[in-house]
């Protein structure tokens, strides 16, 4: 049922903010030329790897003015669409995190890769990048104990919500690299 909502979603998403992905393009191409998608390995259900997409927000290791505003909006995230629609990502769950980050999970933060990650999930919902590594795996893990329709919605009207404040939804700053956990 969640597969078939996720890609119902991302269908109609695709479709409806066509016009809106167009323009931000259109406006990353005049700014910053190309490339406008950025890709990375990142890592999914049963931590099989997938290429993540984005809109590229960086040039040369920096965060570009637009690229700024793109974080800051969350629009840089609208071509996950399509890693949804295709399979690799489900509209909620955990949060991909690069591929590189597989040997360093101890085996209850594991379980995180026991659903599909998400565009969005409850760690986004309650603190986004503000909360450390060990919390933001616990809420990961909660996730897959306690997920559901009634969860997920909630954790979609959650992120609509933040979207429309000021901030887009938290902060636009890189996360650090989780290192393990020794």
């Amino acid at each position: 049922m969640k597969r078939i909502f996720d890609i119902a979603c991302s269908a109609v998403a695709l479709v409806l903010l066509a016009p809106v992905l167009l323009a931000v393009m259109a406006a990353l191409y005049f700014t910053d030329g190309l490339p406008l998608l950025f890709r990375q390995n990142r890592a999914g259900l049963h931590g099989r790897v997938f290429t993540i997409l984005k809109l590229r927000t960086m040039r040369d290791g920096k965060v570009t003015g637009i690229g700024r505003w793109l974080r800051r909006t969350a629009l840089d995230e609208l071509p996950q669409l399509w890693n949804v629609l295709r399979g690799d990502m489900s509209l909620v769950g955990p949060r991909p995190l690069l591929a590189e980050y597989l040997g360093r999970y101890n085996e209850s933060q594991m379980r995180r890769h026991d659903v599909r990650p998400g565009l969005t999930g409850w760690a986004q919902v309650h603190g986004r990048n503000e909360v450390d590594w060990q919390e933001r795996f616990a809420m990961d893990v909660w996730y897959v104990d306690h997920r559901g329709l009634w969860i997920d919605l909630l954790i979609l009207a959650r992120t609509a919500a933040r979207l429309v404040q000021r901030d887009g939804g938290g902060s636009s700053e890189a996360i650090p690299e989780f290192r393990g956990n020794a």
